[in-house]
């Protein structure tokens, strides 16, 4: 038979025995079909019979041949974009699979969400996972736009494509075995009723560590996606959990602890979320770069990122060049920064394309953000107690690195039963139920945000999508909140009582409809105002947004007030009067 395409001269990646060989690869159809140390050509001695009329032969000149890479733990939403657009620039990249978790589209328009993302059409292979936790934890912490429940799970079982639960995250229900049986406990069962060994059981659970652990696992989750620490990573891996190292567990100590302990076959690299103006750099190929940059050696960060991540979620048909294998592959001329020379999908070099207008969604989704607008009131702290001086209150302290809270305490002067929250250096968070509900309005209160006046408020905040407002300033918060409203969803920052940046999401109030190119640069403008103001993060998008996710340690705030994640116990503003 033969081949349409031979790439020649190619260092061609060896999975089995992770290294690189210099090989001729033939391609017949979309499927890899002869990998050999030459293939003769005209000129080159007798001519393979590999060779026909129409077989394209491509000279690599010695650079790199790896398999495309296989992001197996991603949400699309998070680069605030659609899958068409999604795979128009990921493509080159060199991911050429990805398995999307879109619970972010079902927390605010459910099933229906989860429909418009899987009925486009994309070059790029999407599967999906069925979002287990919508919403994030339970209707009594957190009001979110819809719900995916056991008849919604049924449905998505009965598609291929689908090969995971997602990512559960509520550990307390999870674990509780009393009767009557957790929304959570029922999916997992349904998921194995209906597919039994077929569908992997994706986890969440940071700082879970201990006999919590070892009932997380029990419960028959095994893999997580959040941050890791060295130890963490012994003991996840001891107990048999797969673990999909992501940017920020790539640490110099977890990747070391990695290599000493050789624990590559029970490892992935995923990207979780990528903001598009850093989509802009890099998808996989960026985590892969930066796994090489923290000490893994380049052979293992390949295998991570294309044969493991490919076994997890069954695809045997992709992950390594061998014969009878999906063609999907990368031509390197580096190794140290995964910059793609070319990238082949199906055997066919992808070209760049441009962005072309495209209508998907529901004119509805579009009219998502449906609270009042703020008024000065709502960022007016009082005393309970007409004799208090002062209140001891519950503060979510942000750090520099991660998403993660710290719970603390401050105490905060109180004049005229008014808490003078910005006198203590404080700001003031305050979640808005956008999705028509119930109307609620939540506060508490943030320390390690701005330092100078001004503001931001989004309708991007995870997992249930309320319209949330951070900031020290009354005057800015009221601008960018009713500017959002204004433009039904995105990002606002403001300052001097204007919106100084702003990145418009209409559909559904978490995503663009235009070019990512565009989103990037409006998005990079408000992460550039949020930093102005005194925002210090390695993430201030992501961390801003995930004040509001009741599952992400320590002390979060959604539409119903203060959850203390782990005990998923309501927790008071004021904790005393003084």
């Amino acid at each position: 038979m033969n081949a349409d395409l031979i790439i020649k001269n190619a260092y061609v990646y060896l999975t089995f025995r992770q290294c690189f060989v210099k090989r001729d690869v033939a391609v017949a159809g979309d499927r890899f079909y002869q990998i050999l140390p030459k293939i003769p050509c005209a000129g080159e001695g007798e001519k393979s019979d590999l060779i026909g009329a129409d077989t394209q032969i491509v000279d690599a000149g010695g650079s790199y041949m790896i398999p495309g890479l296989i992001d197996i733990h991603m949400h699309i939403e998070s680069s605030m974009t659609y899958p068409e657009e999604f795979s128009r620039i990921v493509l080159p990249q060199g991911t050429t699979t990805v398995v999307a978790d879109a619970h972010e589209i079902a927390n605010v328009f459910g099933l229906e969400g989860i429909r418009t993302f899987m009925d486009q059409k994309t070059d790029l292979d999407v599967f999906y996972a069925i979002p287990s936790s919508v919403p994030a934890t339970d209707w009594e912490f957190e009001t979110a736009g819809a719900e995916i429940g056991e008849a919604e799970t049924a449905q998505l079982l009965k598609d291929e494509r689908v090969l995971c639960l997602g990512e559960v995250m509520n550990f307390q229900q999870l674990t509780k075995e009393a009767e009557p049986e957790t929304k959570i406990r029922r999916l997992v069962r349904l998921c194995r009723d209906a597919r039994g060994r077929d569908i992997r059981l994706e986890g969440h659970c940071p700082k879970i560590s201990g006999p919590d652990l070892n009932r997380f696992i029990a419960a028959g989750i095994d893999a997580d996606h959040t941050q890791q620490t060295s130890e963490s990573v012994i003991e996840k891996s001891d107990l048999g959990m797969f673990l999909e190292l992501q940017h920020k567990s790539l640490t110099p100590e977890v990747v070391k602890t990695v290599d000493d302990h050789q624990l590559y076959e029970n490892i992935a690299l995923v990207t979780d979320d990528t903001m598009p103006d850093l989509l802009m750099e890099g998808q996989l190929n960026r985590i892969v770069h930066a796994a090489i940059a923290n000490g893994m050696p380049v052979e293992k960060a390949i295998y991570c990122a294309t044969y493991t991540p490919a076994r997890r979620m069954h695809l045997d048909d992709r992950g390594m060049i061998a014969p009878g294998k999906l063609a999907d592959f990368i031509l390197l001329d580096d190794l140290q920064t995964i910059s793609p020379r070319s990238v082949y999908k199906s055997g066919k070099c992808v070209e760049k394309k441009d962005w072309q207008a495209s209508h998907y969604f529901p004119k509805r989704f579009y009219q998502s953000v449906l609270c009042r607008k703020a008024e000065p009131a709502d960022f007016v702290l009082t005393a309970e107690r007409a004799d208090c001086r002062s209140v001891l209150t519950n503060v979510m302290k942000i750090h520099e690195f991660g998403t993660m809270t710290e719970a603390v305490q401050r105490e905060i002067p109180v004049r005229d039963g008014v808490i003078c929250w910005q006198e203590a250096g404080l700001c003031l968070v305050v979640i808005y139920e956008r999705h028509g509900k119930n109307g609620n309005v939540a506060r508490g209160l943030v320390e390690g945000a701005f330092s100078l006046a001004g503001a931001v408020a989004t309708t991007w905040s995870h997992d249930s999508h309320n319209l949330f407002v951070l900031g020290n300033s009354p005057e800015d918060m009221l601008a960018a909140q009713q500017y959002l409203i204004a433009i039904q969803g995105g990002c606002a920052v403001a300052e001097n009582g204007a919106v100084t940046a702003k990145a418009w999401l209409p559909v559904a109030g978490i995503l663009s409809d235009g070019p990512v190119e565009e989103i990037a640069r409006e998005l990079g403008e408000v992460r550039a105002a949020m930093e102005r103001l005194g925002y210090r993060n390695n993430n201030v998008i992501m961390s801003m947004a995930t004040l509001a996710l009741p599952v992400s340690p320590a002390l979060k705030l959604t539409d119903r007030g203060l959850l203390d994640v782990k005990t998923q116990q309501p927790v008071p503003l004021v904790a005393a009067c003084i």
